[in-house]
């Protein structure tokens, strides 16, 4: 029987969405019952104080955790968010209660044996309860007590070959989609590419130097699975340079409704969307109106192409993305923290991912913002904010790429146009005379 009462977490249960509450209480009842024989290491109702803890916070509209300060492992300054409750007295299981991040295999590809070496362990020596890849992306396993720590991260190095993951000021974990593992639109090896730059900044992702936290995200291609574009300081999305490829039989099977060319890849099977209608559902929504479909043909103007991937995921029998294939490279998103939300800026158009030079393209890139963000960021300022402060000609300076038509976000909203002195053959005052000469008759 539960220990709390729980009028307000209750109510969470209700409704036709799973709640994470229900999923709390099973928990607790396991261990309650503990049919396995489990010798826990830390309390046996941790859980239902867990309850207890959140209910109370519910009540009084305010939280009743207390960051732990400096707690980890031996070593890392990272992986490891120390969480006490400041109501040891009435919550003793959860008196400490820290979280810690485990860095996921790419592409969050496991074996069932390792899941249950990961659930067995953390039932051990934790809580047993783990949040799946939330918003960081680690496998993060939530609650247990400071010696506990590095008995979990003996067991998990040594005997798992699984590191920890980034928390704090640091590299986070970085997080990829599955790529060309299993996806036909993926334009690079998002796995490859994640594991190299893991393995390769070990030391930013484990002792955090940084101003604020940074994320790397490798999306295979626009789709964008991973939300790359709105999550990561640092962005790699799949990308091709060439033309579309169309199938124009495959096309008009489409058009004419073949039941083996289904839309949408055959997606929403339980619905009836109706006949499929071309003009409609794809020549009508494309962002820049660089279809169309004439005498059972479909054109593309691929110089007005953004790469936004409607057409290909409403025919993908019918086209397919080109074959020069490589990535774009974006800087600045992050969620809300001083100056609201805000997606990545282009910065590099396209990189041919190449892993026999060892990404040398890229991680000159990244190294080069990193020296310019550490010497000139505020403390727990992102990059994009950095770049919102300073600007993004800064930034391109201190790359050392060139400005594209690619990073105009949107045409100038004054006539004016300034120069640096040093940028211009024979200085500002030539600029001067000739404007004089041909605007002021």
């Amino acid at each position: 029987m539960a220990k709390h009462e729980t009028p307000f977490l209750d109510e969470l249960e209700n409704g036709p969405w799973p709640s994470f509450v229900s999923d709390l209480k099973q928990q607790a009842e396991v261990r309650a019952k503990n049919e396995k024989g489990v010798e826990f290491q830390i309390p046996q109702d941790c859980v239902d104080d867990l309850l207890g803890v959140v209910e109370l916070s519910y009540k009084h509209g305010r939280t009743h955790w207390k960051h732990g300060g400096i707690v980890g492992v031996f070593g890392y300054g990272g992986g490891v968010i120390g969480r006490y409750c400041d109501q040891p007295n009435l919550f003793p299981g959860v008196e400490h209660f820290h979280t810690m991040r485990v860095n996921q295999p790419c592409g969050k590809y496991y074996s069932t044996e390792y899941l249950r070496q990961l659930t067995d362990l953390w039932d051990f020596r934790g809580s047993g309860v783990t949040n799946m890849h939330g918003a960081t992306g680690d496998i993060i396993l939530l609650g247990t007590t400071t010696p506990q720590l590095e008995e979990v991260f003996w067991t998990l190095t040594h005997d798992f070959n699984q590191d920890l993951g980034g928390s704090g000021s640091n590299l986070r974990t970085p997080a990829d989609c599955l790529g060309t593992s299993r996806c036909e639109y993926s334009c690079y090896d998002t796995a490859a590419l994640c594991h190299f730059l893991t393995n390769e900044y070990q030391d930013e992702l484990h002792r955090p130097a940084f101003p604020y936290k940074f994320k790397f995200k490798f999306d295979g291609c626009p789709n964008c699975c991973v939300a790359s574009i709105a999550r990561s300081d640092m962005s790699f999305i799949g990308t091709w340079k060439d033309n579309i490829r169309i199938d124009q039989d495959a096309v008009n099977k489409y058009v004419e409704q073949d039941p083996a060319y289904p839309a949408n890849a055959g997606a929403h099977k339980g619905k009836d969307w109706g006949p499929f209608d071309i003009e409609k559902e794809v020549i009508n929504l494309c962002p820049t109106g660089c279809m169309k479909f004439e005498n059972k043909e479909l054109t593309i103007n691929d110089e007005h192409c953004t790469r936004c991937m409607h057409c290909i995921n409403v025919m993908p029998r019918a086209l397919k993305i080109g074959k020069e294939t490589g990535l774009s490279i974006l800087c600045g998103a992050k969620a809300p923290i001083l100056d609201g939300a805000q997606m990545g800026s282009l910065l590099v158009p396209f990189v041919e991912v190449n892993a026999d030079n060892d990404y040398e393209e890229i991680t000159e890139i990244i190294e080069n913002i990193w020296d310019w963000w550490m010497e000139e960021g505020k403390n727990r300022e992102r990059l994009g904010e950095l770049i919102m402060r300073q600007g993004f000609q800064k930034l391109l300076e201190v790359t050392g790429i060139e400005a594209q038509p690619q990073h105009v976000a949107y045409p100038r909203t004054n006539p004016y146009i300034f120069w640096k002195e040093d940028e211009v053959p024979g200085g500002w005052e030539r600029d001067v005379d000739e404007f004089r000469k041909h605007h002021l008759r």
